[in-house]
């Protein structure tokens, strides 16, 4: 499953010029089914959601506060874009993503799980499928320091994270030579010797 998740100071949702949902101070929640997700992925999901630290303290400190340490409401919204594939051609590519019957039945989990685990009535829900229109006004930090110069605070969630393979070993400061077919960000890696003669 993957979310994108964004802090804001209001959401809301409307569909066919009807308003669904609307949410003040919390975060938005846009979510994924992927196509290999159970439930227990979706229980994962919602519970990372409404940990994730997003404010900061009384005393100043950075990311110290979940939206349910601060009271702030949830807005989700289906959104199985999320999975798109762009590696061949200029067309998006969905075969990641979860089959519309299996998608709702697990985003229906994930928002009832979201509901469980804080206060029913702070967590609002778009429409599955529906074309819908997603009004936000974004909560972005209070000053500007050369890590953190957007206005928006947008963070994604994966529950199975692509496997990064480091085939230079650094990453672990142990560095070795890459193998034939190691892999790094989905690219396969290959190791090509030239005779010491040809440098000469």
């Amino acid at each position: 499953m993957k979310t994108v998740i964004q802090r804001v100071k209001s959401a809301s949702v409307t569909v066919d010029g009807q308003l669904i949902s609307q949410i003040a101070k919390g975060i938005l929640v846009f979510a994924a089914i992927g196509k290999d997700d159970t439930p227990k992925e979706a229980e994962s999901m919602a519970s990372k959601v409404l940990k994730m630290k997003f404010w900061d303290d009384d005393e100043g400190g950075r990311w110290k506060k979940s939206v349910t340490d601060i009271e702030g409401e949830v807005l989700c919204v289906s959104q199985f874009t999320l999975y798109a594939s762009t590696k061949k051609g200029n067309k998006p590519d969905f075969h990641k993503s979860a089959p519309a019957q299996k998608g709702k039945e697990l985003y229906d989990h994930f928002i009832s799980n979201v509901r469980k685990q804080y206060q029913e009535d702070r967590v609002k829900d778009g429409v599955f499928q529906a074309m819908m229109d997603v009004g936000i006004v974004n909560d972005g930090p209070v000053g500007v320091d050369f890590r953190c110069i957007d206005e928006a605070v947008t963070i994604e969630i994966e529950t199975n994270p692509p496997e990064w393979k480091d085939p230079t070993g650094m990453a672990s400061g142990k560095a070795q030579k890459p193998e034939d077919g190691d892999t790094l960000k989905g690219h396969v890696h290959k190791r090509f010797e030239m005779p010491a003669s040809l440098l000469d």
